[in-house]
């Protein structure tokens, strides 16, 4: 990095070869050529003086030892050029800092190399073997003006070593012939010392210059600083007396308390701040610590007070030291102020946004966990009990998928809607992030308090919404944990929350599920299940089973559903129940339902034409808009025609996302796929899916197969009127879970197209499948 010239150099260390002159880059010097020559200005009529005096001492040393016309040879000229060095070096401009300064830096170096000339000569005016006593009295007077020069140009270091030096090594030559060698050591000592002085004293020199420059540029920095602040500034100043009341008002500070200057001379500044309550006493805090601490005569920084300004409540912020005088008396406060209510103002909205959700206007995890802290305390304290209820949004991410997340907002604000209107004294809600909210319950009587109020929410959040001409539904899971004994901490009990509200979940939602000990188990249960699932396509530990689908009427197989299983080498065989959902969860099933889905179709093409496979789907899967072109590709790739792929969906994929489902299964049903509806009955039954969406077939749940097997009046009567429902709307039905005779004749009995069950086959493997189709060995034999 290059400095300009006049830049200052460093004040901690100054180099000495540029104090000599010898840097080799003397843009770095900055202004330190000034420095040094500037002591010399107003000095040449005292360096005249030396330089005559010095040499008529000399002389005067001399007459007796060194003939006349010699020494008055010398001495002409040494004061000829003491008279012209005077004159040359009083001319130039020393010490400017507008000026370089280098040639008159380079000029006094010359100089002093020639006056060490004319100096050095005199040790040898009596010829080459002088006698020592001439040579002890020259070095005498030589030392003396050596001195002499080391305190008046000790500035420049270089120019008094060009003179130090070659005096010094002159008179120890002399000595040495003279026969004194110890003497001439002595010459080249002092000389050296003198050297090591002038450079010593030259650097202490330069340093405390620079460090007065310093402090001068500061002074004047904060001289600027002040008036630029009064003159530009929206702050103010403000000063009072010993009691505490104001003077010197200046204009601004009376702009500031809407009243003239001349009016607030001389009011004490409480009284000025207050407003109204000047005559009542009702002081905000602020303004009391304000009122102690300058009563204490303390300094205070950043002070925030409320103020009162032509009745308008307003915000500032207040700075002050006392003043003293000379002698340590109080003199009073001087200080600084600025209206900061804008910026309160600000404060108090970005500080409101780090505590509430912007989208709901509820309190968010921040602010709950913190009115969490307050209930475990009071919880602990008193010995009662608290609750933490942690809430999940069935059904939400459909909405968002398929509908847009400005559609999701809506819902989102309705759902914190009506559970603000749910809440009670001692109750708090809050938003936890994404469709998740909690609920905090302050001293609460017992757990089945905290279970209801929960039951309460999932029905009030059940009923359905209308967001821009949409009806929506979504459900609710809860899971809820008692403090302190489920959690003594936040931490502690939020996640034991958070581990019931994964069972609630794992129940199918709309469940509430409080916590117990085992949950922790259950929850690692399922963390190394995921971590397992999550590579078990690719090391290939699926398989898929089919379990026969027959006619009723006679018996004859018409296809097969094709059934998930997963042989896992850590955890074995994995109920299809436990870990489809976990798929779901992880946003698994979408690669493992490809797979079953390209698989099946595969499978099917071995078995005879007239066969059709059946693929259950999740909504999950239904909410992929690639789904479609996967379910193309599969039976482009297998060459399994349409009308033999059956595609299986349950109730609930029309209530996750608002109509987005019923749109992709038409354009299968388009494409000739058949489509079955499958445990109906059994959740959400509405006829507007039927009407909607064209299904082949109605599947009935096995727990009505079971009751009306039973004679249950009300099982019957459903299995009849899907029938008539299906016969009407010219669809077939398939009874789910036939295992004993009695079960298949009252199936027939009761009209329904076909039967799937353990009493026609369990599931099988794909191999055992073919099997079925493969003529007997005795028929092999004679057809050969």
């Amino acid at each position: 990095m290059t400095r300009v010239a006049n830049d200052p150099i460093p004040t901690d260390d100054i180099p000495v070869l540029a104090l000599l002159g010898l840097n080799p880059r003397d843009q770095d010097i900055g202004d330190l050529r000034q420095l040094q020559l500037a002591p010399l200005k107003g000095r040449g009529k005292l360096r005249l003086l030396m330089g005559l005096g010095m040499t008529i001492v000399a002389v005067l040393a001399m007459l007796s030892t060194v003939p006349g016309a010699i020494v008055g040879g010398w001495a002409a000229a040494a004061i000829l050029f003491t008279l012209w060095s005077w004159h040359m070096v009083s001319r130039l401009p020393l010490g400017e800092l507008h000026h370089s300064a280098a040639a008159e830096f380079a000029l006094c170096q010359r100089h002093a190399a020639y006056s060490a000339i004319v100096w050095a000569a005199p040790f040898w005016l009596q010829g080459l073997s002088p006698s020592p006593d001439h040579i002890l009295s020259m070095w005498s007077v030589a030392l003396l003006m050596m001195l002499t020069l080391a305190i008046v140009a000790h500035t420049l270091p270089m120019a008094c070593l060009l003179f130090i030096i070659p005096v010094s090594l002159s008179a120890a030559a002399a000595l040495v012939v003279a026969g004194a060698p110890a003497q001439a050591g002595i010459a080249v000592a002092a000389g050296a010392l003198l050297s090591g002085f002038c450079i010593r004293f030259a650097q202490s020199h330069v340093r405390f210059r620079r460090a007065e420059e310093v402090l001068h540029e500061k002074t004047e920095t904060v001289s600027l600083l002040l008036r630029e602040f009064e003159e530009t500034s929206a702050d103010w100043l403000w000063q009072t007396d010993n009691a505490r009341r104001l003077i010197h008002v200046t204009p601004r500070l009376a702009f500031a308390v809407g009243s003239p200057a001349d009016q607030l001379e001389g009011t004490p500044l409480l009284q000025a701040l207050s407003g109204d309550a000047w005559e009542t006493g009702n002081f905000p805090k602020s303004l009391h610590d304000m009122a102690e601490r300058m009563k204490r005569r303390e300094s205070f920084s950043n002070l925030i007070v409320p103020v009162t300004i032509d009745g308008s409540p307003r915000w500032w912020e207040l700075s002050a030291s006392p003043r003293l005088d000379e002698a340590g008396k109080f003199l009073g406060f001087r200080g600084v102020g600025s209206d900061v209510t804008e910026q309160r103002a600000s404060a108090e909205q970005i500080a409101k946004m780090a505590r509430f959700d912007n989208l709901t206007g509820l309190p968010n995890r921040l602010s709950l966990n913190e009115d969490l802290e307050r209930a475990l305390t009071h919880a602990i304290e008193a010995k009662t009990r608290c609750a933490l209820l942690m809430i999940d949004l069935d059904r939400f991410k459909a909405v968002n998928d398929t509908l847009g997340h400005p559609v999701g907002d809506k819902l989102l604000a309705q759902v914190a809607a009506r559970l603000r209107s749910m809440m009670e004294h001692s109750m708090t809600c809050g938003r936890l992030g994404g469709d998740e909210f909690g609920v905090v319950l302050h001293n609460l009587p017992s757990a089945q308090e905290a279970e209801g109020l929960a039951r309460r929410i999932i029905a009030t959040l059940s009923r359905p919404y209308v967001v821009d001409n949409h009806q929506l539904f979504v459900g609710a899971s809860i899971g809820y944990a008692m403090g302190p004994q489920d959690g003594a901490t936040v931490e502690t009990l939020t996640r034991n929350a958070d581990l019931a509200l994964y069972k609630s979940k794992d129940k199918g939602g709309n469940v509430v599920a409080g916590y117990v000990a085992s949950l922790h188990a259950q929850a690692e249960e399922r963390r190394v299940m995921e971590q397992e699932l999550r590579g078990a396509l690719d090391r290939r530990e699926f398989e898929l089973y089919y379990q026969p689908v027959v006619t009723a009427a006679d018996g004859t197989l018409n296809g097969f559903e094709a059934l998930i299983r997963w042989n896992n080498q850590t955890l074995g065989n994995v109920s299809p129940g436990r870990f489809i959902p976990l798929a779901e969860d992880s946003r698994l099933i979408s690669p493992i339902g490809e797979w079953v889905l390209r698989t099946a179709c595969h499978e099917a093409m071995k078995w005879p034409s007239n066969l059709k496979v059946a693929v259950n789907v999740s909504a999950e899967q239904l909410t992929d808009p690639a789904f479609a072109s996967v379910v193309v590709s599969a039976l482009a790739q297998s060459g399994l025609p349409p009308q033999r792929l059956e595609i299986e969906v349950t109730e609930s994929v029309f209530l996750r996302d608002g109509g987005g489902a019923a749109q992709l299964l038409d354009q299968l049903i388009s494409l000739g796929i058949r489509l079955s509806l499958d445990d109906f009955g059994t959740g959400y039954s509405s006829l507007g899916y039927l009407r909607k969406t064209q299904f082949s077939t109605i599947k009935v749940d096995r727990s009505f197969v079971v009751g009306a097997a039973k004679g249950v009046t009300e099982s019957i009567a459903i299995i009849r009127a899907v029938v008539a429902l299906a016969d009407s709307l010219g669809m077939s039905t398939t009874a789910e879970g036939a295992e004993s005779e009695v079960e298949v004749e009252t199936i027939r009995s009761l009209g329904c197209s076909n039967i799937q069950g353990y009493y026609y086959g369990r599931p099988m493997p794909a191999a055992d499948v073919l099997t079925l189709f493969r003529p007997p060995a005795g028929q092999a034999v004679a057809a050969a």
